[in-house]
């Protein structure tokens, strides 16, 4: 049989089609030495499984928590370790204790803000849990030991106040309620302390009226406070000073009536002597109100 010629368009097509093979057996030539050089190891990594986060026992990552805690003193890991129960085992009950003993491991550790963080998830997760007051309680404990010195804003110690009655206000029954009322007593007596601090510097320039203000604030406020007493004798100096006589009398009878023995008193009684009077109380002054109002007049 003969062979009918190709036509030139025939030709061109199989030229075509020849350069297409000869190209794809190139990239697959090109594609053999890549594997011997890196990529069979690649795509092995892609394709075997991925062992590197494998779950561990609930249990026995709390207990290596504890260990570390107390064996170790290793608060850090400890806390590592608790924080690993919450990731893996969310919904157990050892997240829930490994919640709260996280924040316990960063209070101990002086990470205030991180345990501040545990706690509060813990009683937003669990409000009806025997352990909530303590989770409370640590959240105070924590704006508690942040509060600065007298010199300082006293904005921390605000806050610790007002995170200590929430522990009081919520488990008044609990044994941290008692521990809260007596931090409250401290962080109090700091405010005080603070005001104080003002209203001697203003003695200091002279600014009478400032320097009023400011233990008026005590003497309204911080009436349970070690520093009332000073207060009193202060307002009997300023009320001196700028000549209100009647004030300063009722400021030093009331410091003697409520507090006789204070060596501030036998100060304010000395003071109102030398200006040729004597402690007296009026009963319609503020110092006389704030004092009847407490119980303490």
């Amino acid at each position: 049989m003969a062979l009918e010629p190709r036509s030139s368009s025939d030709v061109s097509g199989l030229t075509k089609a020849a350069r297409t093979l000869r190209f794809a057996a190139g990239l697959i030539v090109l594609a053999l030495p890549l594997s011997g050089c890196g990529t069979g190891a690649l795509w092995d990594k892609f394709m075997a499984k991925d062992d590197t986060f494998v779950d561990e026992p609930a249990d026995k990552l709390y207990n290596e928590g504890l260990y570390m805690m107390n064996e170790k003193k290793d608060l850090k890991a400890a806390s590592k370790k608790f924080e690993e129960v919450d990731r893996q085992h969310p919904y157990s009950d050892w997240a829930r204790k490994s919640l709260l003993m996280s924040a316990y491991s960063f209070y101990q550790a002086g990470d205030y803000d991180s345990c501040i963080g545990s706690a509060t998830r813990y009683v937003t997760l669990h409000p009806g849990s025997p352990d909530a007051s303590y989770a409370q309680y640590l959240i105070a404990a924590s704006h508690f030991d942040q509060i600065p010195d007298i010199s300082r804003d006293q904005g921390r110690t605000e806050k610790a106040i007002a995170a200590l009655e929430e522990v009081v206000r919520k488990y008044p029954t609990s044994e941290y309620a008692t521990q809260a009322k007596a931090k409250i007593q401290a962080a109090r007596d700091q405010l005080a302390g603070k005001e104080m601090a003002v209203g001697r510097y203003y003695i200091e320039k002279r600014d009478f009226t400032a320097a009023i203000n400011r233990f008026k604030t005590v003497v309204t406020q911080y009436q349970t406070t070690r520093h009332v007493e000073e207060a009193l004798y202060r307002l009997t100096e300023a009320y001196m000073a700028i000549g209100i006589a009647g004030e300063a009398q009722t400021a030093a009878a009331v410091l003697g009536h409520n507090f006789p023995d204070s060596r501030w008193y036998k100060d304010a009684y000395n003071l109102v002597k030398s200006g040729g009077l004597e402690p007296s109380e009026n009963q319609g002054s503020w110092i006389s109100r704030t004092f009847k109002k407490i119980g303490l007049g």
